[in-house]
């Protein structure tokens, strides 16, 4: 993952997803560098493990250009993007809960069986009270909590006034 985020102006960012439309890989690769970063961070605070979450941050790249063609212009390519990552990742630990093999070959790791599942209890309790949130609400939790943007980077990111962000 790069280092720096890159924020990109709407006419540059629609420029970007026009040029991709037409088959531009380049000009999709912007699109990518300019926010991989803040969706890693999303997806790795959503997760909790970084294998998972660059794999949730390819996935959602390549979700977002195959489904290119339905993406409505007049809106933030970001914010689009951002709505797949956040379904990608509650899918993800959906999935999760559903499915917990065990190993008993396999060494405890973390801080023991019951701290462990206390954490899990408190994450679950998390994941459910974000879901009974309005989208907009939750939106503006993850990206401050989660993601850890300041409210201007929020108010750019979600093409709304810093105030009503706050």
């Amino acid at each position: 993952m790069p280092g720096a985020a890159v924020f990109m102006l709407r006419d540059d960012e629609e420029v970007l997803v026009s040029r991709s439309l037409k088959g531009d890989s380049r000009a999709y690769g912007k699109l990518i560098d300019a926010h991989q970063r803040v969706l890693f961070n999303l997806a790795l605070r959503m997760v909790n493990n970084h294998e998972a979450a660059k794999d949730l941050t390819q996935i959602v790249f390549i979700k977002a250009y195959q489904n290119l063609g339905t993406f409505d212009q007049k809106r933030k390519f970001f914010s689009w993007v951002y709505r797949i990552m956040v379904n990608e990742s509650l899918n993800l630990l959906s999935r999760r809960r559903r499915v917990e093999p065990l190993d008993e070959a396999m060494p405890a790791a973390g801080m023991g069986p019951d701290r462990d599942a206390e954490a899990g209890e408190v994450s679950g309790i998390i994941q459910s009270a974000l879901m009974e949130l309005a989208a907009d609400h939750r939106d503006a939790i993850l990206l401050r909590h989660f993601a850890q943007l300041s409210h201007r980077e929020m108010s750019e990111m979600l093409d709304i006034p810093e105030k009503t962000v706050k």
